[in-house]
């Protein structure tokens, strides 16, 4: 049994004495636990090892404690952790299957959810506490930036303006200082933390960029008066961000709630920062297909929904596919959608001479901004409101299909193993189709939710599953594949190396009136950073700062500019740091004390492909482009 490392390796190791002990002498139990230790981890180094050894050491200490006899006449009962004011489905629903009581739930729990659909936002309720530190904001120190609430893989750190209403019953703790910023004079300024819902991977604290820090890791235990903080903000504070709009650049956006929140994800999960920031732009109209993978696991493992609605109860729509066919059903939803609103079209276009002049002038404002999703949110609700007052019989057909009034931000999510793999056939078709839907692939470079196999997107040398000496052949250049439609939109991004550019590549993507693809950089627990999940963000910029991974955007509407559609946006890599990048990693490192002789062709082979990759985009960037007549 390959004995994980972590908050549960003692108990693991308890639970193997215990059974081992009544079998074979303790000495010898321990001998062969360690012996299996250096086989299974051998070649993850030796500080895994004595890690492991040492938890054996521990956990051999088996004491025996007496369980007294009144307990076992305790009766249980679900508690929610302290949340006020529970809805009726986290009760009676959700909390019985979270405490294994789902098999009792009666036929009757499930009415209104025939059909597989079920509430959202019911991670908010988990509240689990699993963080052993979680981060202390300095208000002095904080320079407002809202770098940390970016990074945040949970939206368990987010930034608050208060105004003079909200702050006369706030709790004495809840300190705030004065809001920098146009426009926002008359507010004041917080970053809050939900210190039950944080899972203490530290990236915020590693990510700010104050000359002293202004958040500092403290124990959990130090820091849950802050929960008294949280329950006031959350239902008492409003998010404002139509002071600055939230498109306007990274700061701006935080002050949006994030529609995705608390998932179940990795501590420092390298993933979610970029499903919550798109949540945050377009959420309130977003329709996402999710493909099977860690993605669906953290996005909707029922009853758990980390997807929610906002103050207005919008929010995204969210449905799981298959690896194989993902694509095609977010396709489906599209051309669904799409089909709704040219009925919408029709019918306006139809009655443009028999209805009023009021409602003509907001049916033709409809029409001219169809497509410009940000407008038809904002005239959608005049359209209802017009409706309403008025006789024709297409008002009713109109109200009818309301929910298609505004533009749908399709989203398409899924990981490197279905995109790069199994569901490749069908992400090709979707982006042949010229269909505008947006596909967001989180690239782990390894099949990271079923085990660590080895993918097409796995690079040279890296150790995984089928690929236990090292991958032998180059990784799949998904991105430069899809330029060559020539009318897709395509990015590459990481996070952690250029906030700025991921930013505007979502902007640039969800505008664009067309397939757009955007292939993220995802550092992963696979990887086995050496300097552990805290550090995801600097593992992102440290890979785009040595050349293993590079920064682009292929942007067609460029062309009708005549410009060149093609953007490098990472600088010349340092490459004296490639090597020191790949021996950060145990995916890499497992294969130097494994097979020494083949790690050092591989690594030297893995250089040199990066270096013919981005001399591949740097020449494409360089093409003095012009329109031919």
């Amino acid at each position: 049994v390959e004995i994980g490392l972590g908050s549960r390796t003692n108990t693991i190791m308890q639970s193997a004495f215990f059974k081992i002990a009544q079998v074979i002498p303790y000495d010898k139990a321990v001998e062969q636990m360690k012996k299996a230790i250096v086989k299974t981890f051998g070649r993850k180094g030796e500080g895994v090892v004595k890690m492991n050894n040492e938890a054996v050491d521990q956990g051999a200490a088996v004491i025996k404690v007496d369980v007294p006899a009144e307990w076992s006449k305790l009766e249980g009962k679900v508690v929610i952790n302290g949340v006020k004011n529970a809805p009726d489905f986290i009760k009676n629903f959700v909390q019985p299957i979270n405490a294994q009581k789902g098999d009792d739930l009666p036929v009757s729990a499930f009415k209104g959810m025939e059909d597989g659909t079920l509430p959202a936002g019911t991670t908010a309720y988990e509240k689990r506490g699993i963080a052993v530190d979680v981060p202390e904001w300095q208000m002095d120190n904080c320079i407002q930036c809202n770098q940390c609430s970016y990074v945040c893989p949970h939206a368990a750190i987010r930034p608050f303006l208060l105004d003079e209403k909200e702050l006369a019953g706030a709790p004495s703790g809840l300190l705030t200082k004065k809001t920098n910023g146009k426009g926002f004079e008359d507010l004041q300024y917080r970053i809050q933390v939900s210190v039950l819902d944080c899972t203490g991977c530290g990236n915020c604290a590693d990510i700010c960029p104050a000359k002293t820090k202004a958040l500092v890791m403290k124990s959990l235990e130090s820091q849950m008066p802050q929960k008294e903080n949280w329950d006031y903000i959350a239902s008492n504070v409003t998010y404002k961000d139509t002071i600055s709009p939230k498109d306007m650049n990274v700061k701006a956006s935080q002050f949006a709630k994030p529609l995705f929140e608390f998932s179940g994800a990795c501590a420092g999960c390298g993933e979610t920062p970029y499903i919550k920031l798109i949540t945050q732009l377009f959420g309130d109209r977003m329709m996402i297909a999710n493909a099977t993978g860690c993605s669906s696991i953290y996005g909707g493992s029922a009853p758990a929904s980390s997807y929610c609605k906002g103050d207005d109860g919008r929010g995204p729509a969210w449905a799981n596919s298959l690896f194989e066919d993902n694509a095609e059903y977010g396709l489906g939803m599209a051309l669904g959608v799409e089909k709704m609103r040219d009925r919408i079209e029709r019918k306006m276009k139809e009655s443009l001479t028999e209805v009023n002049a009021e409602t003509k002038a907001v049916f033709e404002l409809w029409l001219e901004n169809k497509l410009n999703g940000a407008k038809t949110m904002e005239i959608s609700k005049a359209v209802v409101k017009t409706l309403a007052n008025e006789t024709h019989a297409v008002a009713k057909e109109i109200l009818a299909l309301k929910n298609y009034l505004a533009k749908k931000s399709m989203w398409i999510f899924g990981g490197d193993g279905w995109a790069y793999d199994i569901g490749y056939g069908g992400l090709d078709h979707v982006i042949a189709s010229g269909k505008d839907v947006n596909i967001l692939v989180m690239d782990t470079e390894v099949y990271s939710n079923t085990g660590g196999q080895s993918s097409k997107a796995t690079p040279i040398g890296a150790i995984a599953k089928f690929a236990a000496s090292g991958k032998r052949i180059r990784k799949k250049d998904l991105g430069l594949m899809a330029t060559t439609y020539g009318y897709v939109y395509v990015a590459q991004v990481s996070m952690g190396a250029n906030q700025a550019q991921y930013f505007k590549a979502l902007k640039e993507a969800e505008a664009y009136p067309g397939p757009s693809l955007i292939i993220a950089y995802s550092p992963c627990i696979s990887h086995g950073l050496k300097n552990g999940m805290g550090k995801t963000q600097e593992e992102g910029k440290l890979a785009v700062e040595s050349g293993y991974w590079h920064l682009f955007r292929y942007n067609p509407l460029n062309e009708d500019e005549g410009k060149n559609p093609f953007t490098l946006d990472s600088k010349e890599p340092d490459w004296s740091k490639f090597q020191a990048f790949l021996h950060n990693e145990v995916r890499y490192t497992a294969l130097l004390k494994a097979f020494p002789a083949d790690a050092a062709e591989l690594f030297k082979a893995s250089e040199d492909n990066a270096k013919w990759r981005y001399s591949s985009y740097k020449r494409l960037a360089e093409l003095d482009y012009k329109i031919i007549e």
